[in-house]
């Protein structure tokens, strides 16, 4: 038999053996995705709380100063902010504890009823600082020093958690039982049981802290009453289980 014969007659084989193959790969690959389709899970979402007494507090304050040029302005605006933050220090406040938040000079426009065009009749200077008081007993003083001190706004207070992220632990143990607690209700109604545990996450979010909205004061004549109250940490999971 010729060379060219023996090649005729072997092409039939090849293509047979590379059939064989490719039906082959493609029954696996159907096994795989019909065996990954049987699997039967179950995700449920749930939150845990736990309450806490904030220990900390930020109170947001500053010097809001009008002249009739802007040199005069912030001249008279760093001298009060200079007054506000001694002060602070003066109480015990660290100077790391001492943060400023933001800092504007804007000019202060007239606007005419008139008709005539609006007329620049002064500037306007801002600084704001963020002060921690890591005490609340002392709280209700520090704000009565700063507004006596030469702040004319108090933009807000919040009260914080310092070991907010520990204490939520509790809240996250609660969260994973309610959501086992309900993966078995659920799974049950269906004729199910509950399995191994598949997958667990946690959605963070940034929920910020209580805020306490106060006005403009120009002095106080005695310490501010101040009430803490309590926090509401809460944790939530989601959480995939397997069923059996």
């Amino acid at each position: 038999m010729s060379r060219c014969s023996r090649s005729l007659v072997q092409r039939p084989f090849v293509r047979a053996i590379v059939a064989a193959t490719l039906l082959s790969g493609f029954q696996a690959s159907t096994g795989h995705a019909e065996e990954k389709a049987l699997e039967r899970t179950i995700t449920v979402s749930a939150t845990g709380t736990v309450e806490a007494e904030p220990d900390q507090a930020r109170i947001t304050s500053g010097v809001t100063t009008e002249a009739p040029s802007a040199r005069e302005a912030l001249t008279r605006n760093s001298d009060a902010m200079t007054k506000v933050i001694a002060e602070l220090k003066a109480k015990g406040i660290d100077g790391k504890d001492i943060q400023t938040s933001s800092f504007n000079v804007e000019p202060v426009i007239d606007y005419p009823k008139d008709g005539q065009p609006p007329k620049v009749r002064g500037y306007r200077v801002s600084n704001q600082v963020v002060v921690l008081v890591r005490d609340l007993g002392h709280l209700g003083d520090v704000l009565d020093d700063v507004i006596t001190a030469g702040a004319n706004q108090v933009q807000g207070l919040s009260f914080e958690v310092s070991k907010a992220d520990a204490l939520k632990d509790d809240a996250r143990k609660k969260a994973v039982a309610n959501a086992l607690r309900r993966a078995k209700l659920l799974a049950a109604a269906a004729g199910a049981e509950v399995g191994n545990v598949l997958q667990i996450s946690e959605d963070v979010s940034s929920s910020g802290p209580i805020t306490y909205a106060a006005p403009r004061f120009a002095k106080a004549e005695m310490s501010v009453p101040i009430e803490r109250g309590t926090s509401t940490l809460e944790a939530r999971v989601t959480v995939t289980w397997a069923l059996k």
